[in-house]
């Protein structure tokens, strides 16, 4: 497993992880296919989950809305990914991204029972928002994301890594 931690002290901080990843993520998936990556976010409410999302998928290219999944379970995008140079473009490709929220379910398998099982084995990006209401019945996870919030109201940010996909994300 690989491990990095940082203080965030402003949101444009938590922007600047986002599109950290979010370059590593591009270049993975224009690089190999098929590929599934599976990112947990831990934390508190109003740990910075959300906007964490919010700001991975707009590097990532996104310029609608981002809503939460809270209600919903799971929100779709769909991102047309490319790496360019000043001369010309390198590649091009589809990213099918879910953001789901887990918050609200009261059993276990409620994520299965809605029909997401597929979704999160399937190519593409799933971002999972509390995990652990899960309890155990997701697939594992590439990447954890633990945020917290300190009292001096800056986050604490705690990436691991635990395939090798992961593992490259974090270093």
């Amino acid at each position: 497993m690989t491990e990095k931690s940082q203080v965030l002290h402003s949101e444009s901080e938590t922007e600047d992880l986002a599109a950290d990843l979010s370059f590593k993520i591009k270049a993975l998936f224009l690089k190999q296919d098929p590929l599934s990556l599976r990112i947990a976010l831990i934390g508190d409410l109003g740990a910075g989950k959300t906007t964490f999302t919010r700001y991975l998928l707009k590097s990532l290219g996104h310029t609608g809305k981002v809503k939460s999944p809270t209600y919903a379970l799971c929100e779709p995008y769909e991102i047309a990914l490319s790496l360019t140079s000043e001369t010309h473009q390198f590649s091009q490709k589809k990213l099918h991204i879910h953001h789901f929220d887990l918050y609200r379910m009261n059993q276990a398998n409620e994520w299965i029972d809605a029909g997401f099982k597929e979704t999160l084995t399937n190519p593409g990006v799933c971002i999972v928002e509390w995990p652990e209401k899960a309890e155990g019945t997701l697939p594992p996870f590439d990447l954890t994301i633990h945020l917290e919030t300190n009292d001096d109201q800056t986050r604490f940010a705690k990436l691991l890594g635990h395939t090798k996909i992961g593992q490259n994300l974090v270093s």
